[in-house]
């Protein structure tokens, strides 16, 4: 049989608050010089939508002047903004994409 000490001090346990880190919209927004076909191929190729769902997406943007490709952390958001600024770039179209606090 095992033998407790009686003068053993039981400490409660406190509970930690873990906060959960904000989420960022990353948000294409329209023009009217970039192509139908590049919005569905950053969709595709950036934000890993499937080709149903950047069609889709892609013609919400087209219609409603903006539409949400993704939502990240603020450090992945960051990074999709970028690269979605340096791909429009070099393939010379002004599609513009920012991001704002969920």
């Amino acid at each position: 049989m095992a033998h407790f000490d009686e003068h053993v001090e039981v400490i409660p346990e406190t509970k930690k608050k873990v906060k959960v880190p904000k989420k960022y919209k990353v948000i294409l927004l329209n023009d009217d010089y970039t192509t139908m076909e590049f919005v569905v191929f950053v969709l595709e190729t950036i934000f890993h939508k499937t080709p149903a769902q950047a069609k889709g997406l892609m013609l919400a943007i087209h219609n409603t002047g903006s539409g949400v490709a993704g939502v990240y952390s603020h450090e992945i958001a960051e990074t999709k903004v970028a690269i979605v600024t340096e791909t429009s770039k070099a393939n010379e179209y002004p599609l513009r994409c920012v991001m704002e606090e969920e």
